[in-house]
């Protein structure tokens, strides 16, 4: 089966094993969730979770954060490891959205990547999850895994896996693909030890590379 016909096969099952399928991160502003997805990076989502649970009530928006005390802010985001550069580019960040968009998250790729610690997948996270822009496909490392297995790519670079996926994947479904292909790949198309006999995909996918 080629690519694209997969496509049609592996959206129906998605949608019947996550239909309400979402970015794990907890976030409640738009703000938020670019703060989350910084934090996030080599980091897990539930992790951050709990450290954003205290974080956002004691740095509500991105002037708190922009002025917090450096050492303390360092403090709050030790446990998402990577703390001092996560602090750096969380005020960096904060800075620069209050100063070239007055303090309000853009909507669009093209201003977000200009945000200091924001490249394209957290733009993608940020416009697909919190405004259900389909603005590309969010290619992390669960959703590059199951791509390559899937034979839906045979390239590494996260930017150019999400070129091969947006080419295959109809526009309208993007905001939905994204998320759900991050749950299969976190849940069951795992890094070690993929669940293969348990897969909603086990009839249609070569395993390439397991």
């Amino acid at each position: 089966m080629t690519p694209a016909k997969k496509i049609p096969v592996l959206l129906e099952r998605l949608r019947e094993a996550h239909p309400d399928a979402r970015y794990e991160l907890n976030w409640s502003t738009p703000f938020e969730l670019l703060v989350a997805t910084i934090l996030a990076a080599q980091c897990t989502d539930e992790r951050v979770n709990r450290v954003t649970a205290t974080l956002f009530p004691k740095y509500p928006g991105p002037q708190a954060l922009a002025d917090a005390n450096t050492a303390e802010l360092e403090e709050d985001l030790k446990p998402t490891g990577f703390f001092k550069q996560k602090t750096k580019s969380v005020q960096a960040m904060s800075r620069a959205l209050l100063a070239d968009f007055g303090g309000e998250v853009p909507r669009t790729v093209d201003e977000l990547v200009t945000l200091p610690g924001v490249a394209r997948k957290t733009a993608n996270v940020v416009l697909n999850t919190a405004f259900n822009l389909p603005s590309g496909i969010i290619v992390d490392t669960h959703v590059a895994r199951v791509s390559q297995r899937l034979g839906l790519t045979k390239h590494d670079k996260p930017d150019v896996i999400e070129e091969d996926l947006m080419e295959l994947v109809p526009k309208e479904q993007w905001t939905f693909f994204g998320p759900a292909m991050v749950l299969h790949g976190r849940y069951t198309c795992t890094a070690k030890k993929p669940k293969c006999e348990a897969c909603i995909f086990k009839d249609v996918c070569p395993r390439i590379g397991v």
